[in-house]
């Protein structure tokens, strides 16, 4: 039995949840960017009312590591730090753009024995994007990275495969390139792939170091 408190504020719509076994008992969001940081702590006080859960019984807390907006990503490994410290419970990160491959993969009628690739885009604004790639079975094949998209990228993988671009970033991508294997999904909600992914860790005891991890910014920050 695992309860699982999940927490995503690294991209444009924020997500808390609670799941059990990787299923979500309750959920809220938030799709104001800049108020995810005053959001955060409502949220989880009001989740964990609404679901009569305590604190105390929560197995684990997970929370996406980036990379995506600093100040969110800030924001939500400070707070599931600060709980996983104080109620002596075992942190789980999550990388971000693993969690929305993982919602493409999800996605009703995918067909994850093709040879489809998944490449999940946020956008960091201008024409660059953070990204990777992925396999169906959650291969990565393109480490995340920062990327100044032109009409060659991604050509390698559009060679031999349909890629499925899902994210922030995946619609200016789509004004540039032309081939026809390329497919578009804009917008996905990627909270219950973050509660699958976070339930995976927790049954394989793959938890973070609560003195070490750190936001995933793929590019230096630099704070003024």
């Amino acid at each position: 039995m695992s309860i699982i408190l999940n927490i995503d504020t690294s991209i444009e719509t924020a997500s808390v949840s609670i799941a059990r076994e990787g299923n979500i008992l309750i959920s809220v969001k938030n799709a104001v960017q800049k108020d995810h940081a005053g959001f955060l702590h409502v949220a989880i006080k009001e989740l964990l009312a609404n679901s009569l859960i305590d604190l105390k019984q929560l197995d684990a807390i997970a929370v996406t590591k980036g990379p995506g907006s600093y100040t969110g990503l800030r924001v939500g490994m400070a707070t599931a730090k600060g709980l996983a410290y104080a109620l002596n419970k075992p942190l789980i990160c999550i990388g971000t753009l693993d969690m929305l491959a993982q919602a493409a993969i999800q996605l009703p009628g995918q067909d994850t024995s093709s040879k489809t690739l998944f490449c999940p885009m946020i956008d960091a604004r201008r024409m660059e994007v953070y990204t990777a790639v992925f396999e169906a079975d959650m291969k990565e094949v393109l480490p995340a990275c920062a990327m100044i998209l032109n009409e060659h990228s991604f050509g390698e993988f559009l060679k031999d495969n349909d890629v499925l671009f899902v994210g922030s970033g995946a619609a200016k991508w789509s004004k540039l390139v032309k081939a026809a294997n390329a497919g578009f999904l804009n917008d996905i909600d990627a909270t219950n792939a973050l509660a699958y992914l976070s339930y995976n860790k927790f049954k394989e005891s793959d938890f973070s170091d609560l003195s070490y991890s750190e936001p995933l910014y793929v590019k230096d920050f630099f704070s003024a």
